[in-house]
């Protein structure tokens, strides 16, 4: 499947690299530190509850530890965070972050913002190794964010749903990017993306399935774990890390 708009990100194989957008706050060192700890305390409380609630979680959670995340940057890096997970699509970790470095250094020192892209002609996003599709992609992302179409600033205010609905108005995002983005970037603890091969495999195995899991039979299978969903996907992938993670 060649078209991004169909979300291919669901079918790769790499891992996440979990490098975080989010907001920053209006609060001095100390109140940032104390935000960041209380994000970090609700993945170690709901990694407690889960392995209270499930002895395959219980053995997970003592073979990998809490689910870890890395603190969030500020909202200004949403633009480049959503351009790189475009980049990564359908491709192997290494390909897609040398061309996502030189597409990054499109821009040279200065921010890669929507005003930057769309100052860039095609040709120059070709040339840094993007395919006419993921270009097309980038440059429709920075439109929608230049004309208001997608306020990425307002992302940490909405519901999961409507993060979802707001970034797929973009050409080449669809559901899973969005999820990737809910569950790594703005740590929301109940994402369940039925629609990861990486999930559904190391759901299979954790718990012995004969079959790995379709998406439908995924959600099902989930909602015992409410509210804790991500952190359920993030044991699976755990459990299948090296053979299929979560894609950028």
């Amino acid at each position: 499947m060649n078209r991004v708009a169909a979300d291919p990100g669901a079918l790769t194989s790499r891992r996440h690299a979990v490098q975080i957008a989010g907001e920053r706050h209006p609060v001095g060192r100390g109140g940032e530190a104390s935000a960041i700890m209380r994000g970090m305390t609700a993945h170690r409380r709901a990694s407690r509850a889960l392995a209270e609630l499930d002895p395959v979680l219980a053995g997970l959670v003592a073979a990998h530890g809490p689910m870890r995340v890395a603190p969030r940057p500020p909202v200004a890096d949403r633009f480049a965070v959503i351009a790189r997970s475009i980049v990564y699509q359908q491709l192997a970790g290494r390909a897609a972050a040398a061309i996502w470095a030189r597409t990054r250094a499109l821009t040279g020192d200065a921010p890669f913002t929507p005003a930057a892209v769309l100052a860039l002609d095609e040709a120059r996003l070709r040339a840094a190794g993007l395919s006419a599709a993921k270009a097309a992609a980038i440059r429709d992302l920075a439109r929608k964010v230049e004309d208001g179409t997608v306020r990425l600033g307002r992302l940490g205010r909405l519901r999961d749903d409507e993060v979802v609905a707001e970034l797929c108005q973009v050409r080449g995002i669809g559901p899973w990017t969005a999820h990737m983005f809910l569950l790594f970037h703005l740590h929301r603890l109940d994402v369940w993306p039925t629609g990861d091969y990486g999930v559904r495999v190391g759901f299979q195995r954790a718990w012995g399935l004969a079959a790995t899991p379709s998406a439908r039979e995924l959600e099902a299978a989930g909602e015992p774990f409410r509210p804790y969903r991500s952190v359920v996907a993030w044991y699976c992938w755990r459990v299948v890390d090296g053979l299929v993670t979560p894609g950028d």
